[in-house]
């Protein structure tokens, strides 16, 4: 989690390591092997009351751990002594700050079992303190191995996955119909098994979109590439579509919508007036101090600016402890000695005895006190990590000081912390917003914080769940829960899990954007995991899209550019499905009343061939503005729908074709024998040829768009250059040296003008369907 993560370098990435190392080598058992080499030296492990070399990975359940700073939880223990003991749980939780944990329940109801006050995780590690435990689960059983667990499992499907799988069996239950028909029509009423079979197999590829593969990896592969454009790198070929279809996206706080970095908001007097000698002060605390400096005190000597003493002697120094939550230090100035103190408030509060405001020093008496206190509290609750700051005089002859000299101080002012959100997240999140997408924040963070964060990005609140809630709810009151509200804090990561397959559950595309270890499992569980490009290797591991750059608004792109994939591949199912469905029924048709077969095997496979061929610009072809306007998902039944009303159009012209070849150009005569039964023959497949081939490459241009075609939606160069190409060579194949190959001759010209009519009405037929279905079923 980036610069949080800066006062723990060793223990985060000792617990990346041993992470990755589960989800790489938890299947070959090199996992104990690789944690053995990570952890760090600073526990010892007593067994049967005595001390031993053992490694931390040998422990069993009932082992005794001692612990120290610095060390990493080795295995799930209870405490059963600890002193000072704080502990870091930023891998379980993503919260960055160190908690305290005793020995001794505190009284109050744990919200999950992350928050037990008397157990220590594998994965967190000390920050300071002394502790000793007894271990209860290890390696696999952990509450970290059952993170890994879930990464190293399969997959589940995303909707794309489903998507395709629904649309293949609607093919495949068609496909076995129609074959089956036209096989046995042809083999009763022709009396020709074998042709019958190579008929009915015909029909078969006819059916079949062999072009939906290609269609599938160009536009996939078009959007990546795209995607790469805008330094966004796209893992998972099939996540760009469910990038364009996700319609709630989960994100987690830190680091994601939040720049991942503590900065000084706020110094403030008592009164909560900005006041130039708090910040001052704590400068100088933090400026003198020789102890590790922490990341709010990084932040306030990011003041360099500040006209500050830099050269004065220091005295002495009082260090930070976890018992007394503050620190001083001591320094000359003029003719006194200065003891200035920074820290917790409450901790400040208590070495106290007067307060300033405005230059001048007042008593702290109960009253003042309370209503100075409700200051700090109004802070606190607007999200902000508040320290106070305080100090006192001494003459000059006192060199040596101590706790008890905290004591008697003046209470000076406030400072306050937080993580800002990113430049990019309110524009981001609204235009999300705009373009169909609720946004849920899900977070290990306190609610606090997490409230004022998503009121500084411009998301409603609407009431806040929080892990210890979700605790309590079954099945039904967590889907509830995940529909009605924004806002998810301190959830552990199989809480996270748990809203994010609630909600698809409840029929959603979800998205996660997170950059943590304890968001590895709700990436590896959403339709499309999203991180950033700070993330931990085993987040970028389990995402499926990856933000190269700070900018959230390549996530709009990113959506923008997932609907128009969709809108593609969709095109082209559309046009296929219902072309090859209609051409297919009128076969069945033609099968059963015409005296020969309808169209040569061969004749099926280059019609099916060309016309797939047409297709090959859809990848590159434009989609309409409106559609992008709103997450698109994949709705097999209103394909299916699609298919049915649009889909036998063109079998009334293939009917009509059927008549027009019979008794205008006379090849019912065929029934009558004699020598020109062949020619005839020929000359009805290449008309029915010509006019399936021209009716269905043309027609693309009625289905791709909602609107009128070339008037309200022009296509694109390519989808006309290759639809057009593929009309010539139709046109063309009759008149062509090797026609008689393809059992073509050469058709009459009065032909071109019944077709040229038939495209005509036909046109305009299936534009009125089309309008009146989009009316009925929507587009989705």
């Amino acid at each position: 989690m980036g610069d949080l993560r800066s006062t723990v370098v060793v223990g985060a990435m000792v617990i990346l390591s041993v992470l990755l190392a589960y989800v790489q080598e938890t299947r070959s058992g090199k996992a104990v092997e690789k944690l053995q080499e990570l952890v760090q030296s600073s526990t010892l492990v007593l067994r049967d009351g005595k001390e031993t070399d053992i490694p931390t990975v040998d422990l069993v359940p009932g082992d005794i751990v001692l612990l120290n700073a610095g060390a990493i939880i080795p295995a799930d223990l209870r405490l059963i002594s600890a002193k000072d003991f704080f502990l870091s749980q930023s891998a379980l939780t993503g919260e960055s700050m160190p908690i305290e944990k005793t020995a001794e329940l505190n009284g109050k109801a744990p919200g999950s079992v992350i928050e037990l006050p008397n157990a220590c995780f594998q994965g967190s590690y000390v920050v300071s303190g002394t502790a000793r435990g007894v271990a209860v689960n290890t390696g696999e059983r952990t509450y970290l191995g059952s993170i890994s667990a879930k990464l190293a499992g399969e997959k589940t499907q995303t909707s794309f996955d489903r998507g395709i799988q629904g649309f293949t069996w609607l093919m495949i239950r068609f496909m076995i119909v129609m074959v089956s028909l036209v096989f046995l029509i042809v083999g009763l009423t022709k009396h020709d098994w074998a042709d019958a079979l190579l008929f009915s197999l015909s029909v078969a590829v006819g059916l079949t979109p062999e072009m939906l593969p290609m269609i599938l990896t160009v536009n996939l592969s078009k959007g990546a590439l795209s995607m790469a454009k805008k330094k966004v790198i796209v893992k998972r070929l099939s996540s760009i579509q469910n990038f364009g279809a996700i319609d709630v996206l989960c994100t987690d706080k830190t680091g994601t919508i939040t720049q991942d970095r503590v900065v000084l908001e706020k110094f403030v007097d008592v009164a909560n007036q900005p006041s130039e000698d708090v910040l001052r002060y704590a400068y100088m605390n933090s400026y003198y101090q020789t102890g590790l400096r922490n990341l709010l005190d990084r932040s306030i000597l990011s003041h360099t600016d500040l006209d500050v003493e830099r050269a004065a002697r220091k005295v002495d120094e009082i260090p930070y402890d976890f018992q007394r939550k503050r620190m001083s230090v001591v320094i000359e100035h003029e003719d006194a000695h200065i003891m200035i103190t920074k820290g917790a408030v409450e901790e400040v509060y208590a070495a106290c005895s007067s307060y300033q405001i405005d230059g001048e020093v007042l008593p702290l008496i109960d009253v003042i006190r309370r209503d100075l206190m409700e200051e700090y509290e109004r802070l606190s609750r607007s999200g902000y990590r508040v320290l106070a700051v305080a100090y006192r005089e001494f003459p000059r002859d006192k060199t040596a000081f101590g706790i008890k000299d905290e004591a008697g101080m003046v209470l000076l002012g406030y400072l306050a912390f937080f993580d800002p959100p990113k430049d990019s997240a309110a524009k981001a999140l609204s235009s999300l917003t705009g373009m169909g997408v609720s946004i849920k924040i899900l977070t290990g963070d306190n609610e606090l914080v997490t409230q004022k964060i998503c009121g500084d990005v411009g998301l409603k609140a609407g009431g806040v769940i929080t892990g210890s809630q979700l605790a309590l709810m079954d099945e039904t009151g967590i889907m509830k829960a995940a529909e009605e509200h924004t806002i998810f804090a301190r959830l552990s990561p199989s809480q996270k899990e748990q809203v994010i397959s609630a909600l698809q559950k409840a029929g959603h595309v979800v998205g996660y954007m997170g950059d943590g270890i304890n968001d590895a499992p709700a990436l590896n569980l959403a339709d499309v995991g999203i991180s950033v490009d700070t993330a931990v290797d085993v987040a970028k591991e389990s995402a499926d899209i990856i933000l190269l750059e700070k900018s959230l608004t390549v996530l709009e792109d990113g959506i923008t550019e997932g609907r128009r994939v969709f809108g593609n591949i969709t095109k082209y199912i559309k046009m296929g499905a219902s072309s090859n469905f209609g051409n297919m029924f009128s076969v069945v048709g033609g099968s059963y009343f015409l005296p020969f077969l309808p169209m040569l095997p061969i004749q099926i496979l280059m019609n099916n061939l060309l016309y797939d061929i047409s297709q090959t610009g859809i990848p590159m072809d434009n989609v309409d503005a409106d559609y992008l306007a709103k997450p698109k998902k994949w709705n097999i039944d209103n394909i299916k729908k699609f298919m049915l009303f649009v889909g036998p159009i063109s079998s009334i012209f293939d009917y009509a074709t059927y008549f027009l070849m019979l008794y205008f150009f006379g090849c019912i005569a065929f029934k009558d024998g004699g020598a020109n039964a062949p020619y005839l023959e020929k000359l009805f497949h290449t008309g029915w040829f010509v006019e399936s081939l021209l009716t269905q490459t043309f027609i693309v241009y009625i289905i791709r768009t909602k609107k009128i075609p070339f008037l309200q939606s022009m296509p694109s160069l390519p989808m006309i250059v290759t639809t057009a190409a593929v009309i010539a060579v139709g046109i063309y194949l009759p008149y062509s040296h090797f026609s008689d190959k393809l059992g073509m001759v050469p058709l009459p010209g009065v032909y071109w003008l019944w077709i040229t009519g038939f495209m005509a009405v036909y046109a305009a037929m299936t534009h009125g369907v089309k309008v009146w279905f989009y009316r009925r079923y929507g587009d989705d």
